[in-house]
């Protein structure tokens, strides 16, 4: 299968005031076309700054892509120009945001936001551009589609304001979608419907994903594989069956063993990650998860470790990646919770 998308050593810095900001760190990573994958990690992990930069969307000041390259499609994206970087968003690559309360203009109609890049990127006359963003509203399921253009967001409850921005991003057939917690705002029955939603659009489209999440249980069943992001470094990165199965990184433990469990007697405490998240200021010369690590070592203190090939297609950075899989008490229902979900997804056997 072709490479969609090759991202090379992308590092970003914030300029601020207090002093540099190191928010992402040399990530690599590639996508294949019609693939899926997830970036995980807690807030503040770098995950949605690493593809914003990757999209050109980091505002500067105070943010700066500081090196690396982004090849999408045989070009890459960090050499392109601002004008020829709109062309590309939109129309080859799309991001469904965060938040539907604050994604969409609250002074433009949905009809008027949905039809601009329709008429940008397709050249569509206004009319025809009326009835395809009737067509895609439909499509994510709200009901009158065509009266329902000339209404403002506040018109609509938040998932339905979710559905358009995901109406929007799919609008001009994006070869890679990227979505950024989408349902997060939203409550739990509207998140299925909304996660659901994404998952049957992909098929029907055949379109690449990339999930930026900080659920390691939610998105099991859901991608190819998965990249594990922590202070800014991707610490592991596997298909989706290894990274549960060969745990390798002490911070995909953690995630893991966090997961709660529905049946628990009610003493029962969930197992938190010590300690705080390291001080995006602070240089990253050293592993950035030794100070919350049960398995560090004098050499975490001394050296961060790059990313080191476990096995096939799976990378771990920890100096100890072997000791970590080999020793792994991961809760039971947690790894029980995640193997599921990873064969709901292959009908085979974990």
């Amino acid at each position: 299968m072709a490479k969609l998308l090759e991202v090379t050593n992308l590092t970003t810095r914030f300029y601020t005031e207090d002093g540099i900001v190191h928010a992402v760190n040399g990530v690599t990573f590639d996508l294949d076309e019609g693939e899926s994958m997830a970036i995980v990690g807690e807030s503040g992990s770098g995950k949605s700054v690493a593809m914003k930069s990757m999209m050109g969307l980091i505002p500067s000041p105070p943010g700066k892509v500081e090196q690396g390259t982004v090849m999408f499609n045989g070009r890459d994206l960090l050499r392109l120009s601002a004008d020829e970087m709109r062309r590309v968003r939109g129309r080859e690559m799309a991001m469904i945001f965060q938040d539907p309360m604050t994604s969409l203009n609250p002074v433009l109609t949905v009809g008027m936001q949905m039809t601009e890049s329709l008429m940008l990127h397709l050249g569509m006359k206004q009319e025809q551009a009326n009835d395809r963003a009737a067509e895609l509203l439909s499509m994510v399921g709200l009901p009158n589609a065509a009266d329902r253009l000339k209404d403002y967001p506040h018109q609509f409850s938040g998932g339905q304001r979710q559905r358009i921005g995901i109406a929007m991003a799919l609008s001009c057939n994006p070869s890679l979608l990227i979505a950024d917690e989408p349902p997060t705002a939203l409550d739990v029955t509207i998140q299925a419907q909304i996660v659901d939603l994404v998952l049957r659009l992909k098929q029907q489209l055949g379109m690449a994903i990339i999930w930026i999440t900080h659920d390691l249980g939610v998105i099991a069943g859901m991608v190819d594989k998965i990249a594990v992001m922590y202070a800014g470094f991707i610490v592991e990165l596997a298909p989706v069956r290894a990274l549960y199965k060969e745990t390798s990184h002490p911070y995909t433990v953690g995630l893991l063993e966090s997961l709660p469990k529905i049946d628990a007697h009610r003493k029962e405490r969930l197992i938190p990650i010590k300690g705080l998240p390291p001080d995006l200021l602070r240089e990253p010369n050293y592993c950035p998860f030794a100070p919350r690590c049960r398995y560090n070592i004098e050499r975490c203190w001394e050296e961060n470790p790059p990313l080191m090939a476990i096995a096939k297609d799976h990378t771990s950075a920890c100096w100890r990646a072997e000791e970590v899989h080999d020793g792994l008490r991961i809760a039971d229902y947690s790894k029980e919770i995640a193997l599921d979900a990873v064969a709901a997804l292959t009908e085979e056997p974990v």
